[in-house]
């Protein structure tokens, strides 16, 4: 009966025409009607919504604070606030754990930090977006362990002194016994029912404070990638014999009780969202699937995921905000640039024919396709969230037909969600980079506003920056802005240096954005730049501070018998003609993107690497990297680790594997992705030179942009 009601109002809903489901805001003028519907107006329950926008959760925005002692956040109530004004109709701040793990807090027992809420929702509701809290019962195996957490649980002293601040036995607790997905040294035990119901009533109580406080909803952490709630849900991690474990309603149980005891609590009326996972695109611990990548499902499937959605749509939730994917496959709900755009939404449409609730879009997603696919009434919202740490404004420049002025999100993870991990090491990341999450690597503002910020000069200066990278052109933005007037001086004809290379490959069309941003911004601000034209010396600007910005020179592997044979990767990435077989040497992220083009390419790569792993280093997600070692596993791409480079002969080159066994391998080009040295100008000793880039430290697109932003503001 209940199928029969969801079809029937979904064939209702289908058959009236677009203008009647929701007419557009009549006073916001859309510059491109292509993205009209994105502007009209919907509900969730009986609470409507401005616009078709959804800001979804990011770890960091938080208004309750992050891995810290509960409190309102007033950095994450900023950023909450800027994407509001600037026309996000709904908002999602990061997500909440009922149940902090650090120091153990229960959410619901602060409660000055509701009360500070409740006086902050009125400047909030003045933008007219909406604000739904989002809540989680925590990661459960999805923790992310560090090596300082591992030396914590191995040690049993120091395990019980550490559980006033994190107890680990009660973090990773999981559906059944489990391996974490980060280390193999800390466990998840398995919840007891008491702590289901401890939970659960917290859940409650949360949202009745946060309703007491003004919010116009919550939304629930539950059945999303992999974490806690989800792994109850998922066949292959949940192998429980009580009324938690077994059947699909058993399962789904712990998630379909949260709402029925917020709804208790606060009324039927008040919205409750679920975060989905349509499907989990999964094939076991710590093993994902990828795009159009044969495999068989060990998480949930598109035949249970109508089911699911059904019987929690029947529990009392009011709308399903879906993409894909679970911790072991990462790249779905955090797609890195190798990831295809709208990735989940041929899921998310699919979803959306078997119930009767709203449903949200997200990953990824290209607002022309998100514009069309509402207009069509195949999903009735979209769903983005690193595109505001980028740029807060991107709504409004949207509105006022100027995109080109859209700074981009290049989904590299480098400032927002930096947790590493490659073989042996569990989350390699820095502890400020785990505290504070939601910064930007193409922002340096964006949640630093303590740190990084515009302060006018009372003296401008003349400012030579040597280097027209992304470097220098950071450097020289923020300058002008604080009134300098810098000067560029770049050798080569265009802006961009190495990012130019760098983002040569067909699917980095949004890193290319970032400098068609940056030269846009050189024009608007007016800034002076001299084209071929190379600086040899600091000397030459005796009286003006200077920016050396001159980024790094590849390593040349001397020690390597017929070295000169190779060609280094920028040439390659700048259109150097490369052979069939091809010897890709270095696993860094730079050889294994390479090593990924080669393929797309139709060539034969290999690649060899001297450490244990692939992308062996700090910085780099486990989403983006996870990805590409899963992508040459399944394409069977020769990988050969702890092994080096002896000799490159004409055709061929000779390997040293780490038992000692030298061996060779047919190779037409050999390209050498080795790593780079800082190259600064050798006179570069003066109180007034600021080394900035790839010419101070070897590093990311976050390393240039903040290292340069910080000697801009010392100037």
């Amino acid at each position: 009966m209940i199928a029969l009601n969801l079809s029937f109002h979904f064939q209702f809903r289908m058959t009236r025409s677009y203008n009647e489901f929701s007419e557009p805001i009549q006073e916001m003028i859309i510059m491109n009607e292509k993205l009209r519907p994105l502007f009209t107006p919907w509900k969730i329950g009986n609470c409507e919504i401005k616009n078709r926008i959804v800001m979804t959760s990011m770890g960091g925005t938080n208004l309750f604070g992050w891995m810290e002692i509960n409190h309102f956040d007033k950095a994450g109530a900023r950023f909450i606030k800027e994407a509001a004004e600037n026309n996000a109709g709904l908002v999602l701040p990061g997500c909440q754990p009922v149940y902090n793990p650090m120091y153990g807090q229960w959410l619901h027992k602060n409660k000055k930090m509701f009360r500070d809420l409740a006086k902050w929702m009125p400047q909030f509701h003045q933008t007219g977006a909406k604000l739904f809290v989002q809540l989680t019962a925590g990661f459960g195996r999805s923790f992310t362990i560090t090596e300082m957490m591992e030396k914590l649980y191995t040690n049993k002293v120091l395990r019980m002194a550490a559980r006033p601040v994190m107890d680990l036995d009660k973090i990773t607790a999981s559906a059944s016994p489990s391996p974490n997905r980060w280390s193999d040294k800390v466990p998840s035990r398995e919840m007891s029912v008491e702590e289901i119901h401890e939970f659960i009533d917290s859940f409650a109580r949360c949202a009745q404070l946060l309703q007491e406080a003004g919010v116009d909803g919550v939304e629930i952490h539950a059945v999303h990638e992999g974490y806690l709630l989800d792994q109850f849900t998922l066949k292959y991690v949940n192998h429980r014999n009580d009324e938690y474990g077994g059947s699909l309603e058993n399962r789904y149980r712990f998630a379909a009780e949260i709402v029925k005891a917020i709804k208790e609590k606060c009324g039927k009326d008040f919205p409750v969202s679920l975060r989905y996972s349509v499907v989990s695109k999964t094939k076991g611990f710590r093993s994902g699937a990828l795009p159009e990548e044969p495999y068989t499902e060990a998480g949930r499937d598109m035949e249970e995921s109508i089911l699911a959605a059904k019987y929690l749509e029947e529990a009392g939730y009011d709308m399903l905000n879906c993409d894909n994917g679970t911790y072991d496959a990462w790249y779905w709900a955090h797609p890195p640039v190798y990831m295809p755009k709208n990735c989940n939404l041929a899921d998310v449409i699919e979803l959306r024919k078997h119930v009767d609730i709203p449903v949200v879009c997200a990953g990824r997603m290209d607002v022309y396709t998100a514009a069309d696919a509402i207009h069509n009434r195949k999903i009735d919202a979209a769903g983005f969230a690193r595109a505001f740490l980028a740029d807060r404004k991107w709504v409004t420049k949207l509105i006022n037909d100027q995109a080109n002025d859209i700074r981009p999100c290049i989904l590299c993870h480098n400032g927002c969600f930096n947790m590493s991990h490659y073989s042996g090491v569990p989350n390699d990341q820095d502890l400020n980079d785990s505290l504070h999450l939601a910064r930007c690597a193409v922002d340096a503002e964006c949640m630093q506003w303590d740190k990084h910020y515009i302060k006018k000069t009372k003296k401008p200066k003349t400012v030579r920056i040597i280097g027209g990278g992304i470097a220098g052109m950071e450097a020289a933005r923020v300058l002008r802005l604080r009134g300098h007037h810098p000067v560029i001086y770049e050798k080569d004809r265009q802006l961009g240096g190495v990012f130019i290379a760098g983002t040569s490959e067909p699917y980095k069309a949004d890193m290319r954005q970032l400098i068609s941003w940056y030269r846009r911004q050189m024009k608007a601000l007016g800034i002076e730049v001299h084209m071929n034209e190379e600086i040899h010396s600091v000397n030459e600007f005796p009286h003006d501070p200077v920016i050396i910005a001159t980024g790094a020179a590849p390593m040349i592997l001397r020690n390597v018998k017929g070295h000169e044979k190779m060609i280094d990767a920028v040439d390659f990435l700048n259109g150097q003609d490369s052979g069939d077989q091809v010897a890709v040497i270095g696993g860094g992220l730079t050889g294994c993107e390479i090593a990924y083009e080669l393929y797309q390419r139709n060539h034969k790569p290999f690649i060899v690497e001297m450490k244990n792993d692939l992308i062996a280093a700090k910085g780099v997600c486990l989403a983006n990297s996870s990805y590409l070692r899963e992508f040459f596993a399944w394409k069977q791409i020769p990988v050969y680790l702890e092994t080096r480079l002896l000799e490159v002969r004409e055709n061929e080159v000779v390997l040293k594997d780490k038992d000692g066994n030298v061996f060779t391998r047919k190779a037409d080009t050999v390209i050498s992705a080795a790593g780079y040295i800082p190259s600064p100008l050798a006179d570069h000793a003066r109180k007034d030179v600021y080394i900035i880039g790839d010419a101070k430290d070897t590093g990311t697109v976050k390393t240039a942009v903040w290292s340069a932003y910080e000697a801009a503001m010392k100037i």
